[in-house]
């Protein structure tokens, strides 16, 4: 059974966003307009609008109250003891709980809709998975070609919040009719997270990753499933870009410094590459407690945050 999904449509370009409240408030088309062209700028599954495909595959996810891998499926937190579900193959919990929930649609006009998703409302059986209760709102406006999503994190509980933030955007090459090999991938990140076993071990160093990302790596040379660190940039917002050297075309992300990791991701054989703004760590709460800084926010009752990411579509 398809699910109805939310469209966005500029007037002025044409350009069109396509969201679907019911499967994790997830973006998963956005097709800007150049010289009257479509160009679609994110990959998803053709089928994905029938909430049958997996919520972490396509679009933009939006991962919370923890992005990528927490080890195992259990952890312990303020004395207390929580158990999770397994969801990547290896036996560990993956991705947060909002991605593959329905969310709320709380206001919605032609070029943009705000979607809310608040734990003990919407699904209370998440209060026993996670330390505290949880609101994450987030809005998506449309104009020209740029798409912005502007998120709030707020702690309604009584007992502090422990989460991290992230945006998983699965980005379809080319951006014009050239090679998508030769497309440019750059992430402004200072260094690079060593993995075993998927997970960060607390150690990171600079390498030729990071150099080479820096300074704008060919599509070809990306096949990566890694954790970047101390994204960094002399301008503010910070960003990742994929440059066509072809057609004269960028996809541009920008992110708030909040956004302090990015995991690059090359899904497989397929011309895709997902740069992912991470607020914290994978498995920060378990390395908070090695006493490694993992970017991990502890909201106070009644605190709240908020962060913007867009992507947008230019010229050379």
């Amino acid at each position: 059974m398809s699910l109805d999904p939310i469209i966005l449509i500029d007037p002025q370009t044409g350009s069109r966003a396509e969201i679907l409240a019911s499967l994790g408030f997830n973006c998963y088309r956005f097709q800007a307009q150049v010289a009257g062209q479509p160009v679609e700028l994110l990959e998803a599954h053709p089928n994905f609008s029938s909430g049958q495909e997996r919520p972490s595959g396509s679009g933009i996810p939006i991962l919370f109250p923890f992005g990528g891998r927490l080890r195992g499926t259990s952890f312990c937190y303020a004395g207390r003891s929580f158990e999770l579900a397994a969801g990547d193959g290896l036996g560990n919990a993956i991705h947060g709980f909002v991605l593959n929930r329905p969310w709320r649609v709380l206001e919605q006009s032609g070029t943009h809709v705000v979607g809310q998703f608040h734990a003990s409302q919407d699904d209370p059986q998440v209060l026993e998975q996670w330390p505290a209760d949880f609101c994450i709102t987030a809005t998506y406006t449309l104009d020209a070609n740029r798409l912005a999503c502007q998120i709030t994190v707020d702690n309604p509980d009584t007992r502090p919040l422990p989460c991290g933030l992230a945006t998983h955007a699965y980005f379809r090459l080319p951006l014009g009719t050239g090679e998508a090999s030769l497309h440019e991938i750059c992430v402004p990140a200072q260094r690079h997270w060593t993995l075993a076993e998927m997970l960060p071990t607390g150690q990171n160093e600079e390498d030729e990753a990071c150099v080479t990302l820096r300074a704008g790596r060919p599509f070809a040379e990306c096949r990566f499933d890694d954790v970047f660190t101390n994204v960094e940039q002399s301008g503010r917002p910070l960003e990742t870009s994929i440059t066509d050297p072809q057609s004269g075309r960028r996809l541009v992300q920008s992110f708030d410094p909040a956004f302090r990791h990015c995991v690059v991701y090359t899904p497989g054989d397929r011309k895709t590459i997902c740069l992912e703004p991470y607020t914290a760590l994978p498995d920060a709460l378990n390395l908070e407690d090695q006493g490694i800084d993992t970017g991990l926010w502890t909201l106070a009752p009644g605190e709240s945050r908020q962060v913007q990411v867009a992507i947008s579509l230019e010229s050379v």
